[in-house]
């Protein structure tokens, strides 16, 4: 089996070609796409049309699948939520953000099968270590050893959970990659940053506006315009999506897999 590697744009992701994901899977082909996905912090593998089941056993080759206790699984498969019928008013997804930050232990990897596909509904992904290391020397020495509170604000509103249901965690500001070694920028919309711990919400504010928008200027992103059969998986550890909902009322079906993490450090 000869794999390519394709980069997607100068700052993040790659395609890859010449493989099936949904057959066994040889160690050294596992070998060069662990290190191709540490470089690249995404991958696109095209024309798939994968199962639930070979979906969550490739899955399976990264980590362990989390079954996420807010949203609802897909019939017969706990692991794998399916993302359809979700209305642009409540949209959690639709802003740039991490998965799960306001957990205590967010997932570390996110992999989504394109089933129905309208026309519209990219996605976008931002290099979260490309956020940091662009920031100047100065910034980097100030915002080094910050936490930060995430709260589970944008999910809470489209499930409708209670507030004082909505879940809370803080965590570095800037991350460091438990595989790569690499510092990564670790921020999300407003609505779901309450503040810097030991901060005022009005001090916090600012910088953290300031960060985030640094880190989705438009060279440090990829959006990827789906076709039925794509998977793309990605790293959440240093890695930032967002799911443009443009499509009105169409249909737009996606299954994902999501695998735990670490303890951001």
């Amino acid at each position: 089996m000869t794999i390519h590697f394709s980069p997607l744009t100068g700052a993040i992701g790659a395609s890859v070609e010449g493989i099936r994901i949904d057959v066994p899977l040889s160690q050294d082909v596992f070998e060069q796409l662990h290190a191709a996905f540490l470089e690249r912090t995404l991958l696109v593998f095209r024309g798939q049309h994968i199962d639930p089941a070979s979906q969550l056993h490739f899955a399976k080759l990264w980590g362990d699948p989390v079954v996420t206790a807010m949203l609802k699984p897909l019939d017969g498969h706990p692991e794998i939520v399916q993302i359809k019928d979700i209305p642009k008013a409540t949209s959690s997804t639709e802003a740039w953000h991490y998965d799960a930050p306001f957990t205590a232990v967010p997932p570390k990897i996110s992999i989504l099968s394109a089933v129905v596909v309208p026309a519209g509904g990219d996605t976008m992904w931002s290099n979260q270590y490309l956020a940091y290391e662009t920031l100047s020397p100065a910034m980097q020495e100030t915002i080094d050893g910050l936490r930060v509170r995430f709260r589970g604000s944008k999910l809470g509103k489209m499930l409708n959970v209670d507030e004082q249901d909505i879940p809370e965690a803080v965590h570095p500001l800037v991350r460091t990659h438990p595989e790569s070694g690499r510092k990564a920028l670790y921020v999300s919309h407003l609505e779901n940053l309450l503040r810097i711990e030991g901060w005022t919400r009005e001090e916090s504010v600012p910088l953290l506006r300031y960060l985030y928008e640094h880190s989705i200027t438009p060279d440090n992103t990829y959006r990827h315009v789906w076709t039925p059969g794509d998977v793309v998986m990605w790293d959440n550890r240093c890695t930032m999506h967002y799911a443009v909902h443009d499509y009105g009322e169409q249909e737009r079906v996606l299954n994902r897999v999501t695998l735990h993490g670490e303890v951001p450090q």
